[in-house]
């Protein structure tokens, strides 16, 4: 498989650079403001552009991170970011929430997703600002709904326990499936809103105590011996319906793990011949129905996340056309734990002819850019 999917991607090769439209959504100014932001997500409904993100006071998935909303009417000009979900209270202190992606439904109704989890009282006890991906409880999915944009739902359970790399996006039977790390679950609801079943790369000997967030994927590394913990899924679907998830393996490649019913079962992951400089990363199709990549694979200097680069494929397999985004640098202005990388967690979207893609600077920042297809 690793010769099947390949972005015959050369570092030092010169690259087209794509005219793009850059704006800022959210840089804080003073070091007293909230100033992490990261896992941005943008969406289209009812003729705006909708844009959430996690906002923390200073550190990476720290005690009581919440979840900012933005929205824009013409792209150029976006709303004053404000909570969509404010801290939360847990059990011992406060939650840890990560915004998660958008479903629109028949853009009659929004659904915003986040994951959600709480630090155990035994480290807390420890005074450390954030334990490091460890000691993790109450993992579980939730939503909040609005028919207009405006007035939002109090959050849903979806009892999912799972902090998804990615929201929905749909099969062309209408399935939808999450992107996780090692999870990715599957409806057939067209709301969104219920009927998830857990499915995944997981052994069945965990299938009861699974949890997918950020400290579970390694402990399902250990269990099934693999050379890298996965994480951070996105997916596209294949012209035969073979449903293609590549995932991050903090290693200089991506991995890859295949569906043939409908994302029910998945294939043992594979390592692929997809350079990755250990990010997230996004899939999709564009309308004339070939495949793109939007991510940062320049695979060293490992963290600096740069450049962005659009790929594009014919066949799904080899992603051979290659154009900058951005390789603008960006300095970090505040201090903050697991900060860094310039063009962090892309997120992207196809409508009206432009590709819109969201992303963080340095963990700081949030901003959107978009292209025009034509030409491509």
């Amino acid at each position: 498989m690793q010769r099947m999917i390949t972005n015959c991607y050369d570092p030092t090769a010169v690259r087209p650079k794509l005219n793009v439209e850059f704006v800022s959504l959210y840089s804080p100014v003073l070091e007293s403001e909230w100033t992490f932001s990261h896992h941005p997500h943008i969406a289209f409904f009812q003729k705006k552009l909708y844009a959430i993100w996690s906002n923390g006071r200073m550190n990476e998935d720290d005690m009581g991170q919440r979840v900012l909303i933005s929205v824009s009417g013409d792209f150029y000009n976006w709303s004053a970011p404000v909570p969509l979900v404010d801290s939360l209270m847990g059990k011992h202190s406060e939650l840890v929430l990560t915004a998660a992606g958008f479903h629109c439904f028949n853009d009659e109704r929004l659904v915003a997703y986040f994951g959600q989890y709480e630090y155990k009282p035994e480290y807390l006890e420890k005074g450390e600002r954030k334990p490091v991906d460890e000691g993790h409880m109450e993992t579980c999915l939730r939503a909040v709904t609005s028919s207009d944009g405006k007035v939002w739902s109090t959050p849903l359970d979806l009892h999912v326990p799972i902090v998804p790399n990615h929201g929905p996006a749909a099969l062309s039977s209408g399935r939808l499936i999450i992107s996780g790390n090692t999870m990715f679950p599957y409806t057939d609801d067209p709301s969104g809103l219920a009927g998830w079943k857990k499915t995944g790369i997981y052994p069945e000997s965990m299938a009861d105590e699974i949890y997918d967030d950020s400290e579970s994927f390694r402990k399902v590394k250990e269990r099934m011996a693999w050379a890298a913990g996965l994480c951070e899924g996105s997916f596209y679907e294949m012209g035969d319906g073979t449903v293609r998830m590549l995932l991050r393996s903090n290693t200089e490649r991506l991995w890859v793990t295949e569906s043939r019913d409908g994302g029910e079962t998945w294939t043992s992951p594979e390592v692929t011949g997809f350079t990755d400089n250990c990010t997230k990363f996004h899939f999709g199709r564009l309308p004339d129905g070939r495949y793109y990549y939007v991510g940062c694979p320049d695979p060293v200097p490992i963290g600096r996340r740069n450049p962005l680069v659009l790929s594009l494929s014919a066949d799904g397999n080899m992603f051979d056309r290659h154009y900058i985004l951005g390789d603008e640098s960006f300095g970090q202005k505040f201090p903050g734990l697991h900060k860094g990388g310039d063009y962090g967690y892309p997120h992207s979207l196809i409508h009206d002819g432009y590709l819109y893609i969201i992303f963080s600077i340095q963990k700081e920042r949030v901003a959107v850019i978009r292209t025009a297809i034509e030409g491509l």
